[in-house]
């Protein structure tokens, strides 16, 4: 069964991108080499500060919208619930 994974980056501003994958670690590698061209690239948005994982792609996606849609207050609330240090939570992994 695959994953698919809705997360959020951030820089030292607090700038906030949305984004799906259905493998996390590449695309983390991907945004802090900078290979993706865009606004990660430009804001320096390559903080893993909030992830969830699902199975079903429609749901991940369904989800992705859901979260774009937020105000950014509630955006912050979701990261600070279980991330209220805006760690990186990629900080461990080998990417």
């Amino acid at each position: 069964m695959k994953n698919y994974y809705v997360y959020i980056l951030s820089n030292e501003a607090k700038t906030l991108y949305i984004g799906i994958t259905n493998n996390l670690e590449r695309r983390l590698y991907e945004h802090k080499n900078k290979l993706l061209i865009g606004f990660t690239k430009k804001y320096n948005l390559i903080k893993l500060v909030y992830y969830e994982t699902t199975t079903d792609v429609r749901n991940a996606i369904a989800r992705e919208k859901q979260l774009k849609g937020w105000l950014r207050i509630k955006k912050i609330a979701l990261i600070e619930e279980s991330n209220p240090g805006w760690d990186d939570l990629s900080l461990s992994w080998r990417i």
